[in-house]
């Protein structure tokens, strides 16, 4: 008989409020007294202070921000379990006319001590790849199509009438070279023509690798499904992928539907029932 693994009880109730460069993190006990007064730590002595002062019987909290997952990487070996929390619902939850770090970080534990945090899903490590690769891809994207809009502008600003076919195919690139502009409108053009060629080559490599996670595990059983659907293709197979992560998380799809924000607005209170167009509150790349 395999021996059950021992359940430490919750001592500490750890918040971490993460800033750029620095953190604030206080604590307290099950009866609201301070245990660990709240106090700045910065970002690089961060690993080595977690590994003197955190330890087992401690519940962490995290406020969901851009460096969240390095911290909870870096805190998850040391404690019992750390949960993050949802920035949004946590003010909402929290809304205060004081607001300082050792206000925010006392707030963050007192939510921890009474089990209150609305608490976000941590996705795995394969998961947060791909989110971030999906990430680079849409900015790629964003800095091609505003090079296409400001070789567009030079057409109309200069009442020219462009060549059959693509604007930006190859074999219209003579045309580009032969306009009648100013040195300083030449210059743009040509740079604009060659950040074309470097975005659209780094597109291509990052669709090749898209292509490529989808057909590896976790993700190669999960993508032919989608992309029997029209108008799914690898790339948004692996957004959508990306964002719900394992789908078993959902119990309904009325959840993963909220998820989405694609969920219809409601308001019933009282004599007064109507419904409006949907939240929007969710995640914008399954929308």
């Amino acid at each position: 008989m395999k021996d059950e693994p021992i359940s430490i009880p919750i001592l500490r109730y750890i918040a971490i409020d993460a800033h750029k460069h620095y953190i604030m993190v206080g604590g307290m006990n099950a009866q609201q007294e301070m245990v660990l007064p709240a106090r700045r730590v910065d970002m690089e002595n961060y690993p080595k202070w977690a590994k003197a002062n955190l330890r087992p019987g401690d519940a962490v909290v995290i406020e969901a921000t851009t460096n969240t997952w390095t911290l909870y990487d870096m805190t998850l070996p040391y404690v019992s379990e750390v949960v993050v929390a949802h920035p949004l619902e946590v003010k909402q939850i929290a809304n205060a006319r004081v607001k300082t770090d050792k206000h925010d970080v006392n707030c963050l534990a007192r939510l921890l001590v009474a089990d209150l945090i609305p608490e976000v899903w941590v996705p795995p490590m394969d998961v947060r790849e791909l989110r971030t690769l999906i990430a680079h891809r849409q900015r790629l994207v964003k800095m091609l199509t505003m090079t296409h809009n400001r070789l567009h502008s030079v057409i109309h600003r200069n009442n020219l009438v462009p060549p059959e076919g693509g604007f930006f195919a190859d074999k219209n690139r003579s045309w580009w070279e032969s306009l009648a502009l100013s040195p300083v409108e030449k210059l743009q053009v040509r740079q604009d023509l060659a950040m074309l060629d470097h975005l659209e080559s780094q597109i291509a490599e990052v669709n090749q690798e898209l292509a490529c996670l989808s057909t590896t595990s976790p993700w190669s059983e999960p993508a032919p499904y989608l992309l029997q659907l029209p108008g799914f293709g690898v790339i948004n197979t692996m957004t959508v992928l990306s964002t719900i992560g394992d789908i078993t998380r959902f119990p309904t799809p009325k959840k993963l539907v909220g998820y989405a924000g694609l969920g219809g607005r409601v308001h019933d209170s009282g004599q007064t029932h109507f419904t409006g167009p949907i939240t929007k509150q969710g995640r914008k790349e399954l929308r």
